[in-house]
Parts: structure tokens; C-alpha cells; sequence
């Protein structure tokens, strides 16, 4: 297992995972957003197994007046084949290093992914449900 960050050579594995959680996404849509994104340093990360992308994060560091610099969570989705086996918990994990390495203050988890699953496992972990997301203290 490998925890990394994809290049733009690998948006087709990418979006083969990230489609389970956005369906309405066309893969066009999705290229032309990726390449908008980066100014903002949106970062693709994925945990493999082998060449196989199991689980999908896409984040960026911002700072804002109310969560000051923090993780942003966008997109978290683990591959409907492997959620039985703690993925997203160890890409959470993954994340909370991350965040404490680029001198967060907070991880904040996008309202929308919350629809999938990912608000009871963030309640679970910590996180507190402020209006439409959830935050946790790095």
C-alpha cells in the first residue's frame, strides 16, 4: 500500500473513483476543473495498492477569516470495492498529518461529501458539524 499524490498523467485513475462519488461529473468536466483548481493548489491524493487506486482525496491548504489556514476537503471517496477494509480511515490519518505539516489549525470537510457517508465517519473522528461543515482541530 502507497500513500500518494497523483500527477496529471493519472486524472483517468482519478476520475474512475472520484465519478462513485460526483456521477453527475463528465471526465471533460472534470480535466477542465483539475486544471482551473490548480491555482489554488489543489492537491490529488490517492492511496494504491500497486497501480490500483483505492482511495481518492482532493484537497487544498487555504486560509480564511473563520477556519484561519486549514485543510479543505473536497473530495474523499474510497472505492465502493474496498469500503469494508479501513481506507478512509487511514487516508484520514493521512490528512490529519498532512494538515499538521503545512501548519493548519483545522481540517474543514466540504458540506457535500458529507451526503456520502463521510459525516457520521467525520463525527466519529472528531470533528464538529459547524452550519454546513465539519471541522476538527489538527
Amino acid at each position: 500500500m502507497q500513500i500518494r499524490e497523483l500527477d496529471l498523467r493519472e486524472l483517468f485513475t482519478a476520475y474512475d473513483v472520484l465519478v462513485q462519488l460526483r456521477p453527475e461529473l463528465s471526465y471533460n468536466e472534470f480535466e477542465d476543473l483539475i486544471y482551473d483548481m490548480k491555482h489554488m493548489e489543489y492537491k490529488m491524493l490517492g492511496i494504491f495498492e500497486g497501480a490500483q487506486l483505492i482511495t481518492y482525496a482532493g484537497v487544498a491548504v487555504q486560509t480564511n477569516l473563520s477556519h484561519k489556514r486549514h485543510l479543505h476537503i473536497y473530495d474523499l471517496i474510497t472505492d465502493t470495492r474496498y469500503k469494508t477494509k479501513n481506507y478512509s480511515q487511514m487516508m484520514f490519518e493521512y490528512l490529519h498529518d498532512y494538515a499538521k505539516i503545512a501548519m493548519c489549525e483545522n481540517m474543514v470537510f466540504a458540506s457535500d461529501i458529507s451526503e456520502h457517508d463521510i459525516g457520521e465517519f467525520c463525527v466519529k473522528n472528531g470533528c464538529a458539524k459547524k452550519q454546513h461543515l465539519f471541522v476538527r482541530s489538527v
